[in-house]
């Protein structure tokens, strides 16, 4: 397995997200059976079952749906960004993300508050419309 920037370990399955990720791009699955697109990334539907799915970029917009404030992590690399705000994010596309809040999202989170995708090292965080993380 061969990390992608600041990504995680990647395999052959999930390799095409991160990739993707590093480039500044979201991606999510779609399932040609039902319509339905879904995240986390897996190899069949979590709908309906079907493994005809496929690759999308997404928009990168998103809506609030919840956050919380995590003031102590004593992991690396996490300790040295606290505080920080872990969200739950719903995808213009519909399905929901767990990812970062960036800043000035993360300074006054509110629910129902318009997001934008960025990405820090390769991995997908959330701000505010316009700015950069």
């Amino acid at each position: 397995m061969v990390p992608v920037s600041g990504a995680p370990d990647t395999d052959p399955f999930s390799r095409p997200y991160w990739e993707a990720a590093a480039r500044g791009a979201l991606l999510l699955r779609r399932c040609r059976d039902c319509g339905r697109a879904h995240h986390h990334p897996r190899e069949f539907c979590p709908y309906c079952w079907s493994e005809d799915v496929t690759w999308e970029e997404a928009s990168g917009r998103a809506t609030l749906y919840s956050w919380s404030v995590v003031h102590r992590n004593d992991l690396a690399p996490f300790r040295e960004r606290t505080p920080y705000v872990v969200a739950v994010v719903d995808l213009a596309e519909g399905p929901r993300m767990a990812t970062e809040l960036v800043g000035d999202a993360a300074g006054a989170p509110r629910a129902g508050m318009e997001l934008e995708a960025g990405f820090r090292d390769g991995v997908p965080v959330f701000g505010t419309p316009g700015a950069r993380p």
